[in-house]
């Protein structure tokens, strides 16, 4: 692929470990927009970009193919629908919105604009994930009976102005990382015939939860935290199981059946995903193959699903 300029809106952590990444092969940060200039120049600076005032400068410099967008999520919206006006490409950290309502306003944008829009769901775009999918859709384990998956980080030792704790941005475990395991299921066996939730709700943000997801017979069960620090994934099927010690960013899965055992390696990283996404804009796609414009509202009513059952609302709503 040719070189691909992007331009940065947020210049936090994500942003940092996604330029590190990146940068590696032919994308290049050409602009920057921070609500703290400073930290936009720092950050232009350390990787030879031009910083900007305002969101929208940044994404209408003249070199910028595409704008990534890595603020709080409640921000994640409006500078979607502004890069979209302006016919720029969009790659959004999820979620994308913070409900239902929100993402179908940016689908909209992206369809009335004719401009491509995707989540960076980097799980999608990893070999790893698409591997497990191919073994599940092909029948190599039977009829998938469950799926048991823990993801927790200790965010609540984060300092209390982080945006994972105040509810003023969004924080809390569903939105964070809840969404990594209810995406991996509804990739594999699309909308639930069920969503059962219940959490911890503290301060305005839910600490943990505890998710079910029915397909039929297929229960797909979650542990999500904020509280510990834990991660692994079991697809348990009448023929065999797949085992992913890290499922949101495999680097391998291990297929298990009576016929042996098979590991596929690979790697989740930011560079395939953000390569993937470039290559779909430059072939003119406005949704992409690797989450389309349904997998991204979809999960977000089931997040909007799991918030009813726990009552938790935000103070942006």
């Amino acid at each position: 692929m040719d070189n691909f300029n992007w331009a940065y809106i947020g210049c936090g952590s994500i942003a940092e470990k996604t330029a590190k990444d990146i940068t590696k092969g032919n994308h290049k940060i050409v602009s920057v927009y921070s609500r703290n200039y400073d930290k936009a120049c720092a950050f232009a600076e350390k990787y030879g970009a031009k910083a900007f005032k305002t969101a929208e400068e940044a994404m209408l410099y003249h070199q910028v193919d595409a704008v990534y967008i890595a603020t709080p999520h409640t921000s994640h919206s409006e500078y979607s629908i502004t890069a979209l006006k302006n016919h720029k490409p969009v790659l959004c950290e999820k979620p994308v919105a913070v409900n239902a309502a929100e993402t179908d306003k940016l689908i909209s944008c992206a369809k009335e604009n004719k401009t491509y829009f995707c989540e960076a769901m980097w799980t999608w775009f990893s070999d790893v994930a698409l591997t497990v999918k191919e073994w599940i859709k092909s029948g190599k384990i039977g009829e998938v009976e469950e799926i048991k998956i823990n993801y927790s980080f200790p965010g609540i030792l984060k300092p209390k102005t982080s945006r994972v704790l105040l509810p003023e941005t969004a924080g809390g475990a569903l939105l964070d990382i809840g969404i990594y395991p209810i995406t991996y299921c509804y990739n594999l066996f699309g909308y639930p015939d069920e969503i059962i939730c219940s959490g911890t709700v503290k301060n305005g943000i839910d600490i943990s939860e505890k998710i079910i997801l029915k397909y039929g017979k297929t229960i797909c069960s979650f542990n999500v935290s904020l509280t510990t620090a834990r991660e692994d994934c079991t697809i348990k099927g009448s023929e065999g199981k797949i085992i992913l010690p890290l499922f949101h960013m495999a680097s391998k899965a291990t297929l298990k059946t009576k016929e042996g055992k098979k590991i596929f390696n690979g790697k989740t990283d930011y560079l395939t995903e953000f390569t993937r996404a470039a290559e779909e804009i430059k072939a003119g796609r406005i949704q992409s193959d690797y989450i389309p414009f349904t997998a991204t509202r979809d999960c977000m009513k089931i997040m909007d699903e799991c918030r009813r059952q726990m009552n938790l609302i935000y103070p942006c709503e």
